[in-house]
């Protein structure tokens, strides 16, 4: 997928995001563990948002085991630096050409 095809869904899915009674917090925060696609706080939860696009396949299947440790790493590393001691949970967001799916509290 193209830098260009990966901007343009997480421009979708902050939209809906907000439309859905979201804040956004952060956008795309990096540490040496991983990345996080979106923080956003809804309800006093802060949502960790892992956003996957496809157009012709279950995008889900892209968060492997793997990918999951580094997001809960990188999670971790992230409520210690902002020192942040709230209820959190680790969302996907399933991008595709014709809908927008929310998978709440992902694990394996």
């Amino acid at each position: 997928m193209s830098l260009a095809v990966g901007l343009k869904a997480e421009k979708r899915a902050v939209e809906y995001l907000q439309g859905t009674g979201y804040s956004i917090f952060e956008r795309n925060f990096h540490s040496r563990f991983g990345e996080i696609d979106i923080i956003a706080l809804k309800e006093d939860i802060l949502h960790f948002i892992e956003v996957k696009y496809s157009k012709d396949y279950d995008a889900l299947t892209r968060i492997t085991p793997s990918k999951l440790k580094k997001i809960i790493k990188t999670i971790d590393y992230y409520m210690c630096v902002k020192n942040i001691d709230i209820d959190y949970q680790l969302d996907a967001l399933i991008i595709n050409n014709k809908s927008i799916e929310i998978i709440e509290n992902i694990t394996y």
